[in-house]
């Protein structure tokens, strides 16, 4: 563990679900793809990583985050964070918004100080994230809310609609990830090495939702994948802004 060196739109209201990875045409809709949340009692983890390239410790935790993807219980996102940049070298993932959200989720996370490699999962700072077994990254919880992502020519749209006892004021996060990267690092002290790179989020866009009916929140992407890279959508909804997550889906549309 290693200590850092020194939008949107408003969205909408659905209720819980069990993790959903579903990627197919949308019924009489051909070039759309959507993911919906199911009916029945979730299984769902968020496993949120602050890493860097120029950080010696983070390989492994990249690593052990992309033996994660894959899953249908768990959603694995990377985010790169800019406190290991330099003048002459910078993490080509890693964004500002990104370290000051780490910063600003240490009081709901628990976590004492930002550092890198650090785990949280749902919600929880997880500085043993080496030893969780896999039967750890499970948790079962009453569904409150639905669902449903789909990806059209326009963009992309997510739609919520409450069940009986979801929070009266959600938030939550559209993540726009790509899987299948490599690196060649030029600083920090990985400097030489070529990284493999997973579940990296190359977009966050934050959305609050204080209205207890439904509604459906539409964002444009402003990046493209980068040639033999692969991308995925995830959506996160949470009883606050750095909260628990209630509820993610993961839409993964085919090419």
């Amino acid at each position: 563990m290693r200590s850092l060196k020194p939008s949107c739109r408003r969205g909408l209201v659905p209720a819980l679900f069990a993790l959903a990875v579903l990627a197919r045409p949308a019924d009489g809709a051909p070039g759309t793809c959507v993911a919906r949340s199911g009916a029945t009692v979730p299984v769902v983890v968020v496993v949120e990583l602050y890493t860097s390239e120029g950080c010696d410790s983070c390989p492994p935790a990249d690593r052990w985050l992309g033996s994660l993807r894959g899953r249908a219980d768990v959603v694995p996102l990377a985010f790169h964070v800019d406190d290991w940049d330099s003048r002459d070298w910078k993490d080509r993932f890693a964004q500002p918004k990104f370290t000051r959200r780490q910063k600003a989720a240490l009081r709901a996370n628990g976590a004492r100080f930002a550092y890198t490699p650090q785990v949280v999962v749902d919600g929880r700072d997880e500085p043993g994230w080496s030893r969780l077994p896999a039967t750890a990254l499970q948790a079962n919880r009453p569904a409150t809310l639905d669902m449903a992502l789909t990806l059209d020519d326009t963009g992309i749209e997510l739609a919520l609609t409450p069940r009986a006892g979801a929070p009266a004021a959600l938030a939550g996060y559209l993540a726009v990830v790509d899987d299948g990267m490599q690196t060649r690092v030029d600083g920090g002290e990985n400097r030489g090495a070529t990284l493999r790179q997973d579940s990296v989020v190359r977009e966050w866009l934050p959305w609050a939702w204080s209205a207890a009916q439904a509604g459906a929140l539409r964002f444009a992407s402003r990046t493209v994948p980068e040639p033999g890279a692969t991308r995925h959508w995830v959506a996160v909804a949470t009883d606050g802004a750095y909260g628990r997550p209630l509820q993610a889906v993961t839409l993964a549309c085919a090419p």
